[in-house]
Formats: C-alpha cells, structure tokens, sequence
C-alpha cells in the first residue's frame, strides 16, 4: 500500500499529528534504496517497539549522532494516538480497560492482550500505539536503592547510581529530580510533618529509616530535619512549572514528545528529503520475527519479518527489542530458538504485589489552623522487611494521595494529574470547605527473582501463525510474607495519619467506620485490599542482563549474548525487580544503551603540520551563502549536510558557497576528499576569496567567483569539456599547466590537495598533479591579511549532490 503524501481528513479530524509524526513503511523501504538514489543508505538501527522506552531510546540515539552516521528506524505495532499523556489532556476519558484473562479483542481504543495467561485476574494488556503505556503510566518514578540490586552486575549498578550518572539522567528527563513544584499547600505539608514524626516516633516500625535513605532531588534543604523531611516527598514524573526561562511546563511525562521533536528534527534537517531523513517510526507494524543467519558462536539478524513485509538489515546493523515485557521474550524465544541460553528466555518473570487501602480521616485528625480548602497532597514512604534473622531484606513502599474534599467520595485524586481549563469547573475548588480527607495508600513490593513458577512459555499461533506467549506468575513463600508485611505497614501509616480519631475504610466500594486507634484490616482484611499479579504493568526480568552467557540472556550492554547485533531495551533486562516503577529504571538503561550504540563522535585528526577546520560533526565556523533580492525560482542557495561526518550539498535553484569564516594563512596547502554520487556531479572548492558579506551581492557565493579561485570538480568538464573546465583545473583559467587525470569512480572518494603559494597556485589528484596556475589578475585572489582576511569555501552547484571530508589546512611560510 502507498502511504499517502499529505494528512488524511476522517469524519471529525485532520490527521496533521500523525502525518507528522510517522512514515509508512514503504515510505521507508524508498528512502533506503539506493537503485533509485546513489546516496541513499539503509536503516542500520532498527528499534521494534515505539513505546516507553523504545522511543526514549531512538530519541537519545538521533541526538548523540552528531556525526549523522546512523539511520534509525522505529517499528510501532500500532497507530499513534495522543501527542503527550492522557492526564496532560483535559478529562479525555481514554483510560486503560480492565485486565483480563483472555483476548477480548481489541479494547479502548488501542488496547489488546496478545498473550495467555492463567494469572488469577489477568492482565490490561499492552497499549498498541506510539508511546505505549507511557501515555497512561501513573507516574511515580522512585529510584532503586542499591541494596534492591545486589543480584545486578556491579558496572551496571555504578553506571546507574554514580554522580551525574544514567538515574540522575533519567530522573532529569521524566521529571522526579527536583520537589513536586505542583504538589504544596497547607494539607501537603501537614501530612508530610505527622509522617515525619510517625516515623521517627517509631509508629512505622518497616519504614526504612530516612537517614539512611539517599536524597535524589536537586533542590531539597541541606539542613535536618528539612532534609530528611523532603525524602518523603512522592517521586513524581511531572513538571509543573517551567525548568528554565522562555519554556513551558514538560507536565507529566511519556516519550511521544521526544519523538515528537526528534521526528520533526529529522524531517527539517533533510530538507523534507526522505533520503536524508535519520529517524523515522512506521506506526501499525507488527514484527513477527528475526530472521539470523550463522555469525561466530552465534546467530546475526539480517532482516526483520513483519506483517507489512520484509525488513533487510545491513551487515552492521543492530536490531533492538524494545517491546513489552512478556512481548519482548516471546519475539527472542520465537527468533532464537536453538540459542545455547534459549531455555533462560522468558523465565525469571517478575511483577509487582500491589495493595490498595483506602481510609477517610476527619478534619479534626489534621493539625489546627489550616485553609477551609485543604488540596491535594503526595507522600512516598519506602519500607523494607527482612526474611528472618540474619536473612535479607524484601523491599516495598506506599504510595501515599490525598486530597481534601467537602463531600463525600471514593476518589483520592479529584485534584491530582488533572488539567482544569474550565472556570466553571475550576471556582468550586476555591470556595470549598474540606471537612474531611481522602488518602489511598498504593503498596507496591517486589517479588523474588528467579522463581520457576513464574515464567513464559510459548503455546498456541496468533493471528500471524506466530507462538503466544503463556504467563505465569505465582508468588513464593517469602513473597507472601513480603505482601503481609506492606500491608501491615499500610494499617501503621494509616493509624498515623488518623492520628488517634475514628475514621472510615473503604471496602468493596463503601465506608466502614473504625475506632480510634484499630488497625485497618479489622474492617478491610489484607486479602480484599490485594490486586491481581497481572494488574500492574510492571513485568521484568525475562530476558535479565548479566556477564555468564550461560546464566544470562542478555550481556552488560543488553545484548543477546549469542546474537552479535541484537540488543534488549526496557524492564525484561532487570535481573531483579525491586519496588520501583520501572520507568524511571527503564529510560535510564535506555540513555545508557544509547550511549554505547552511538558514543561521543572522535573528531577528525589532522596529520602532522595541519589543522582540520571540519571534524565531522561541528559546523559551527562555517556559513552558508545567502540570497536576496531574487525571484522565488533563483532565491535558494541549498545548503550542505553533515552525512557521516561529511559535507553534502542538497541542491537548492541557484549557486551555493559554504565558506569557512576562520581567516586563512596568506599561503597554505588545503587538504580535503570529496566524492561524487553520479558520473556528472559538479562542484568545487574556492580559495583566496574576501568574506562574501561584505561586497552587497544579490547572491553572495558569487564573491568567490569574482574575488577568489575555484579548483574544480567535473568530470565532463561542461559546458564544452575543456581542460579548464575539467576537474583539477583551476576553473576557466587559461593560464595553467595542465594535465588531464581521472577522478575515482562516483561513490569512491578523491584525495584533493591545493597548494597556494604567493601567486602560483598547485593543485593535486590522488597524489598526481593536475595544474600549475601562475595569477595575474591584479584583484583576485589576493593573500589574507589581518586587515582583509581570506576564506576558503565549497561551492553547491544546482542539481548535484557532491560530499567533501576530512579538510585541514597546513600554513606554509
């Protein structure tokens, strides 16, 4: 099917947002071929799975190729959807459906549960749309503590926890680095005081003590107790307010904004020209399969099988899984079936345990003299229990939400992760009198690693006569005991906040009084309050990273470890799980693969006695000639590229000059390569000329012209094929020396040196001299002087497309 060129009408919208966005795969296959376009290049970076962290990642790898020597390609299962999360949207609506133990066909828009499962209440599913579960994620984002990842490889650890390091990254780019700028107020703070004292009154006996927890926002006190006060505020990834002058709020966080902008990036720096385009995301995609061929010890990728076709894979190419979870291990099980490691694929299955209590204090519990309106409040209490004497500790925390109401409710969160632009919706909230307070404590608690019973398998065809995946998840013994002891912690922080007075607890959708100091499970027993294992969205650990082969699937990088250039981003890397979320986690193991896939570029080095004036990624001493004063057909003078660390012209509709604005020795020898796609490109490299602003033309490349020299590159030597027209001439110029020499076939690169020297001018091909040039024109080309510098420049010829590298410049006496 060809993809239509322009944004599609449906009955009620334009589809400018995902036209934007996205490509279609045939779109891509065009771009890559280079039958139809000698310069193009195949995508050699193809990440399956445009989701929460599939997109981090193809973001992070499009911004560190500096060099533009990578072209990415994303492959989404489904459509896009929003352009940023659900809750950054005023009252949508679209929210996830309930989980489920069979496929009940697609639901909600976008969701659907390919797998099977006999977990006892199932699963949501996945979000088949760009961004993924990032567009509906709750959020909170803590950080692991470095006792949560003693079975993780210790280089991982360091690398995630160091100063600056991947976490401190992660957390800067979602938003949890700095206190929640809109979280505050009276209730916000009067919880946080009567926690602070619960726990240092000992009324929480598993909180892990907050001196001993480490403090990862940028802006808290220095001072104790503030200090450890403000490790209790919630680890949310959202950003209310500015983070620096002239940008608006991130709000909550997803990672279709950063493909959003990398997209758009991609599609401004090519001109529109989809050859030159680094990144695109084909939506509705569905990868089947990897297809390898015998490398080594191991098998390489060499296409991607999807349901709108074949996907080739150059011979250096990396593919990256970056779906779900339990998604990501079924395509590694299906693809890498005969594996020495196959058998560890898609065990080590691990979720959250997950309980919900729910409790409405009186006002009375609250410290006196507080606003009548009281808002809304967010806490993070981080426990741990430990497995007997000596044992080691299970993990776990709450989740803490509040809000102040003056009528009765089961909602915790009227007033959080809500955009209000209504002023009719928005005036009751400041004339209310809060009477009471809703607070839901979330506990969320690891589960043990490694557990047999928790695992996939694959079982019956799907649609695309692929293997299912089966999921298992069933607690062990001591995750029981974990999910018993969260759950007592949820009754102690409960007593805190009620604070000596009745209250009520919700069960099965309905208050039920309690007496002043009774725990909460005497109304609300642990087992009512327990989500299904399948509920959270937090599965990990199936294809889990480590440095044995054998007991691992995955090395320190996220590479498969019988597979030279198959890679794993997100959650199925963990080796453990501990209580976090995994984004924060995830995008943080995702920044770090995409350092190592696309490291900061090594500059060009000069040889001995010369200095490069292009790296190969830094254009910043170099200007572009401008037009002016033209009509619309000659206003164009194209511009030049940076494709793997070269030069490259994109033709515009008249002559093109990019010079470099550093002044030049008055004698030098420039050194450089070019190369040239066809038989007849047509280019040239200028030298000794004034800077192209300052003699008031219409079209300043023409200053070279008229004011320097131009050594050239053509090989049909047009328009009458003349030897001074030829490359390696200087270009219409009678009066030279010069001898005919044949530039390397198009595609190969030319070795080009010009030596100029007083007034005599030496030019080189491939080592063999092309012309001796003796000026005699009294205004041109004259030696740059401290008062007149000269330039040196590379002309883009209209309708040919020439690339130059590798250009130093050695001055000579």
């Amino acid at each position: 099917m060809v993809t239509n060129a322009t944004a599609q009408a449906t009955d009620f919208t334009r589809d400018v947002l995902g036209r934007y966005l996205c490509n279609g795969l045939d779109e891509a296959i065009r771009s890559a071929d280079s039958g139809a376009r000698p310069d193009a290049r195949p995508f050699d970076i193809i990440v399956i799975g445009g989701g929460s962290f599939g997109g981090v990642l193809a973001q992070h790898l499009f911004h560190n190729d500096k060099t533009h020597s990578h072209r990415i390609l994303v492959l989404e299962g489904g459509p896009f959807l929003l352009p940023e999360h659900v809750q950054n949207l005023p009252m949508l609506g679209l929210n996830p459906p309930a989980p489920s133990t069979t496929d009940p066909g697609p639901r909600a828009e976008v969701w659907g549960l390919p797998w099977q499962t006999d977990v006892q209440k199932g699963f949501p599913g996945l979000a088949y749309c760009i961004g993924g579960r990032s567009l509906y994620f709750g959020g909170w984002s803590p950080q692991l503590l470095e006792a949560e990842m003693a079975r993780w490889p210790a280089a991982v650890t360091q690398a995630l926890k160091q100063p600056n390091g991947y976490f401190f990254q992660a957390s800067q780019q979602i938003g949890t680095s700095r206190t929640n700028d809109y979280i505050q107020g009276a209730l916000h703070e009067a919880l946080r005081g009567m926690l602070f004292n619960g726990i240092n009154n000992g009324l929480v006996p598993d909180a892990v003590p907050l001196a001993e927890l480490p403090m990862h926002l940028e802006d808290a006190p220095l001072t104790s107790p503030a200090f450890d006060m403000y490790k209790l505020e919630a680890p949310l990834a959202v950003q209310g307010g500015a983070p620096r002058s002239g940008y608006y709020p991130f709000n909550k966080f997803s990672s279709v904004p950063l493909m959003t902008e990398a997209t758009r990036a991609a599609q401004a720096e090519a001109g529109g020209d989809d050859v030159k385009k680094r990144l695109m995301i084909v939506p509705n995609c569905h990868v089947t399969r990897l297809l390898s061929v015998p490398e080594g010890n191991g098998w390489r990728v060499a296409a991607v099988d999807t349901n709108l076709g074949m996907i080739g894979l150059p011979t250096q190419g990396k593919v990256i899984i970056a779906l779900g979870t339990i998604e990501s291990a079924r395509l590694a099980m299906v693809s890498f079936a005969n594996a020495p490691n196959a058998s560890l694929m898609g065990t080590n299955l691990m979720a959250h345990l997950r309980s919900n209590l729910t409790l409405r204090i009186p006002r009375s519990a609250l410290p006196e003299g507080l606003p009548n309106e009281l808002q809304a409040s967010a806490l993070f209490l981080k426990g741990r229990y430990r497995h007997g004497p000596g044992a080691q500790f299970g993990f776990h925390h709450i989740q803490i939400t509040a809000a102040g109401l003056d009528r009765p409710t089961a909602d915790t969160e009227p007033e959080l992760f809500r955009k209000v632009p209504s002023l009719d919706y928005f005036t009751p909230f400041l004339t209310a009198n809060d009477d009471q307070v809703v607070i839901t404590l979330r506990s969320i608690g690891e589960m043990e690693a490694r557990n047999p019973n928790s695992r996939i398998r694959l079982t019956t065809p799907d649609e695309y006569s692929i293997p299912r995946a089966f999921v298992s998840i069933n607690p062990s013994t001591r995750d029981m005991a974990l999910w018993d002891a969260m759950d007592r912690m949820a009754d102690d922080t409960a007593l805190v906040f009620a604070n000596g007075h009745p209250y009520e607890v919700m069960v099965n959708g309905v208050y039920q009084k309690v007496q002043a100091n009774q725990a909460p499970r005497s109304a609300a027993p642990f087992a009512s309050r327990r989500d299904g294992l399948g509920t959270t969205h937090h599965e990990c650990g199936t294809l889990a990273m480590g440095s044995d082969p054998l007991d691992s699937v995955t090395d320190l990088n996220g590479r498969l470890h019988f597979s030279p250039n198959t890679y794993v981003s997100g959650p199925a890397l963990f080796p453990s799980i501990g209580s976090p979320n995994p984004m924060l986690t995830g995008v943080a193991l995702a920044r770090r693969m995409g350092d190592a896939l696309v490291p900061p570029p090594a500059p060009f080095q000069a040889e001995a006695g010369f200095t490069a004036i292009f790296n190969g990624f830094d254009m910043s001493k170099w200007s572009m000639s401008k037009i002016s004063n033209q009509p619309p057909d000659r206003s164009n003078p194209g511009r030049f590229l940076i494709v793997d660390g070269t030069l490259e012209y994109a033709t515009g509709d008249d002559l093109g000059l990019l010079w470099y604005t550093e002044p030049m020795p008055a004698n030098y020898i420039l050194r450089l390569q070019w190369l040239r796609w066809d038989q007849w490109g047509n280019s040239g490299v200028f030298v000794r000329f004034p800077n192209p602003n300052t003699k008031g033309y219409n079209n300043t490349a023409y200053v070279a012209i008229d004011f320097g020299f131009e050594v050239q590159i053509d090989e049909a030597g047009a328009p009458v094929g003349a030897d001074k027209h030829l490359t390696g001439a200087v270009y219409n110029e009678d009066n030279q020396i010069f001898t005919r020499q044949s530039a390397e076939p198009p595609g190969q690169w030319n070795d080009l040196e010009i030596e100029v020297l007083g007034q005599t001018y030496s030019v080189f091909l491939n080592g063999q001299r092309t012309t001796r040039f003796t000026n005699t024109h009294p205004g041109r080309g004259l030696p740059g002087t401290p008062g007149a510098p000269a330039h040196v420049g590379l002309q883009g010829h209209r309708g040919s497309r020439v690339a130059f590298r590798h250009i130093r410049i050695k001055p000579l006496p």
